[in-house]
């Protein structure tokens, strides 16, 4: 599969995944996983998309990451606060 006929779902390489939100990113990841469950794809556009749909994972989960651990620095300093009252 050549650039100018690569799925934009497929492009994992060319865009960086660091710029997306969680939301645009598990928006890419659904519209990933739906074109796999769909079938009718080339087996190089599927490893395509699911090298495409592994980076998007990654990228919500370092979202979530970042998520628990802000939640966590902020029940901390809210326990900190308490303590010191």
């Amino acid at each position: 599969m050549t650039a100018e006929n690569a799925s934009p779902e497929a492009t994992a390489s060319t865009e960086n995944l660091d710029a997306l939100s969680y939301e645009e990113a598990r928006e890419q990841l659904m519209g990933v996983v739906g074109r796999l469950e769909a079938g009718g794809a080339s087996l190089e556009e599927s490893l395509a998309l699911w090298e495409r749909g592994e980076a998007l994972a990654k990228r919500c989960e370092e979202w979530l990451e970042g998520a628990r651990r802000r939640l966590a620095a902020a029940r901390h300093s809210g326990e900190d606060d308490a303590a010191t009252r």
